[in-house]
């Protein structure tokens, strides 16, 4: 008889975050409970989101349509949120990364300041952070004059926005998968434990 490892089980009760942008507190959602084949399945679809359900199921010993059950159940649950290509954003003339660090003019206007910004082309992420910014935002731009576009002409118009800082990423460094990164922290904590 094999055992059910359970790999996250970090939350027993919901979680309840006060929400500052209108002082309402909100439930976080709770990690959902991972056994070992689960984050298998999960490993695989990390190093190739293009695996058939047939492959993954012969890797981890399972029928295809128990692996089937097992993938919808990790999608409903929202631990799989989608399926996406990896883009090399230089090839197709985004040479530029800046990163724009904005304090906002009020606090409680934040998360629309950050759909507006979400709405320019150029924008790859807007995070909301603590420290000396509110929020931070990662553009890819072709070069020069296109930074200054977007930067005086759409990010600058828009309402709400105290301050900005703006830095040139030099090198970007990520994990090759960090992922699969993430997966073999939930296993190696839980052999630890």
């Amino acid at each position: 008889m094999v055992d059910d490892v359970i790999i996250a089980s970090y939350v027993r009760q919901p979680m309840i975050a006060h929400d500052m942008s209108n002082d309402k507190e909100i439930a976080v959602p709770l990690a959902p409970r991972l056994d070992e084949t689960d984050v298998r399945i999960l490993g695989y679809l990390a190093d190739d989101a293009r695996l058939s359900q047939r492959a993954i199921a012969r890797a981890v010993g399972m029928s295809p349509p128990a692996v089937a059950d097992r993938i919808s159940r990790l999608e409903t649950l929202g631990v799989i949120r989608g399926y996406r290509a990896e883009i090399d954003y230089a090839l197709l003339g985004r040479t530029l990364t800046v990163v724009v660090g904005i304090t906002s003019e009020r606090s409680d206007n934040q998360r629309e300041l950050a759909q507006k910004m979400l709405a320019i082309p150029e924008v790859e992420a807007v995070d909301l952070v603590t420290g000396k910014d509110d929020l931070r935002v990662r553009l890819r731009v072709r070069d020069q004059p296109h930074l200054n576009e977007v930067y005086f002409e759409r990010l600058l118009t828009l309402p709400g926005i105290r301050h900005t800082e703006t830095t040139l990423v030099l090198y970007g460094f990520t994990p090759d998968n960090f992922a699969k990164q993430v997966l073999g922290s939930l296993t190696t904590t839980q052999e630890e434990a």
